[in-house]
């Protein structure tokens, strides 16, 4: 059972900093491909941490760029934001799988940079989310 959509924005937020940490270890070691695809369910999960925190009982789909725009209804600066982040979408599917590239596969295509942006920006969205659910609690 639930608690109330502030307690659940926070569960989700929690779990959006666990994967980061893992995200940052992952660049930092070469998992690149597993980095970059991890730094995308970071974004997905912080803005559906805020999404929840307002009170969505059920919030589907994996796409930063959708997610930005039904946050940005309640908070317009995600409309901004999430033009330059929806590039977070292109991470999840081809970093997973071979077919996802053509005659190539993930563990060869992702490179450190790829990693460290994405990484950066999977965190700049946790930190965007964490002020305004900290903004909420007061």
């Amino acid at each position: 059972m639930r608690g109330t959509p502030e307690a659940e924005g926070w569960r989700w937020l929690e779990q959006a900093k666990e994967d980061l940490k893992w995200a940052e270890d992952l660049a930092e070691r070469g998992g690149y491909y597993l980095a970059c695809f991890l730094a995308q369910q970071v974004a997905e999960k912080a803005i559906k941490a805020y999404l929840y925190a307002r009170g969505e009982e059920i919030v589907l789909g994996h796409s930063i760029g959708r997610l930005c725009e039904a946050a940005g209804s309640s908070e317009p600066l995600f409309l901004e934001k999430g033009r330059r982040w929806a590039i977070l979408d292109s991470y999840y599917i081809p970093t997973r799988y071979p077919n996802g590239l053509a005659e190539n596969i993930p563990a060869r295509v992702y490179t450190k940079e790829a990693a460290e942006q994405a990484v950066a920006m999977a965190r700049e969205v946790v930190e965007f989310v964490e002020h305004l659910l900290q903004d909420r609690s007061k």
